[in-house]
C-alpha cells in the first residue's frame, strides 16, 4: 500500500509537481494522480524509477510497503 500523504510530500520536497513526476516517469498526469491517491497501484518498474527521482531508495519501504 502507497503512502499517500508521504509520497505527495516528498514529490513536494524534491520541488516537482505531479505533472513533472508523470513526464519523467512517462505516464500521463491523470495516471500518476490515480496511483499516488491510491485509486491505482504502481507497477514495480514505475516504483524504481520513482525511488530514484525522489531520492528515496533507502526508505522505499515506509512509502510503498507500509
Amino acid at each position: 500500500m502507497t503512502n499517500v500523504n508521504l509520497l505527495k510530500g516528498r514529490i513536494v520536497e524534491c520541488g516537482y509537481i505531479q505533472s513533472d513526476v508523470a513526464k519523467l516517469l512517462g505516464i500521463s498526469p491523470s495516471s500518476l494522480n490515480d496511483k499516488v491517491c491510491g485509486k491505482r497501484g504502481f507497477r514495480q518498474d514505475e516504483i524504481e524509477k520513482l525511488s530514484h527521482i525522489l531520492n528515496i531508495e533507502k526508505e522505499l519501504n515506509k512509502y510503498f510497503f507500509s
